[in-house]
């Protein structure tokens, strides 16, 4: 069976990687787990075992997949198949997911990274925790390690604190990728910060912050005066990435 490129698909086939991803997920027997983008099941086939009263939700959207999928877990109770695009299937997975505690655990296609990480985590019905395959670089721009921040890291850490598990070689997967990839796992997932904070407010002011990376935020932000950046912990010469999440929150309260 050959690869559908256009779907993103590159199939994980470390067995050690996969134990890895259940490690890091913490399942309990009666966690509900949310999986994208499945596959050939090799994920799959750990967190149904890992969850025997739970359940395992898999969505996929490759139709010889799922094909493979229900032959493969023909027995398996705790496991439910939907064939689609999680980008149009959400509302149904989400009337599965409304006031119920779950974690997203999935190999996901890389294009719909940002989309999906953004999808859960501003949701009023936030996974407890998700663990997911990233590309490595995009899991290094979420950490900022450098201390250069991004709209997708800010995105991420306001609501969630998040670790890279592990690298992943491209020789994990068939076929092989051009790039390496990195086990990501968001923990904590809340909407704490937005107690004292307008989120739709906040997003607002980050966008615009970060709307020309070069120009100094004062700019960005069409500041005639930069007490309220000094006030919040910034300078007059910040831009956009020098702030952290603290800096954001106090000038969203002030702009």
């Amino acid at each position: 069976m050959r690869p559908n490129k256009l779907l993103g698909q590159n199939f994980l086939t470390c067995n050690n990687i996969v134990t890895d991803i259940i490690k890091a997920a913490e399942l309990k027997p009666t966690d509900f787990v949310l999986e994208v983008g499945p596959g050939k099941g090799i994920l799959t086939e750990a967190l149904v075992k890992a969850v025997p009263r739970g359940k395992v939700l898999a969505i996929e959207k490759d139709p010889r997949m799922v094909n493979l999928l229900r032959e493969k877990f023909a027995n398996i109770k705790n496991l439910e198949i939907i064939e689609g695009d999680i980008l149009a299937h959400l509302p149904t997975v989400n009337s599965q997911l409304t006031a119920k505690k779950y974690k997203v655990v999935a190999n996901i296609p890389y294009y719909i990274t940002s989309y999906l990480l953004r999808t859960f985590l501003e949701t009023k019905d936030q996974p407890e925790l998700m663990v997911l395959m990233v590309q490595k670089e995009v899991a290094e721009r979420i950490l900022a390690r450098d201390g250069k921040e991004s709209l997708l890291s800010i995105s991420v850490k306001v609501y969630g604190e998040p670790k890279i598990i592990k690298k992943v070689p491209a020789s994990c997967f068939y076929p092989k990728p051009k790039v390496d990839s990195a086990i990501l796992k968001i923990s904590d997932i809340s909407k704490r910060f937005f107690k004292t904070v307008n989120e739709k407010e906040f997003f607002k002011l980050v966008k615009k912050g970060f709307s020309q990376k070069r120009k100094l935020l004062k700019n960005n932000l069409g500041l005639s005066e930069t007490q309220g950046l000094i006030e919040c912990g910034a300078t007059e010469k910040a831009r956009a990435e020098d702030l952290s999440i603290k800096n954001w929150g106090c000038l969203a309260q002030k702009y």
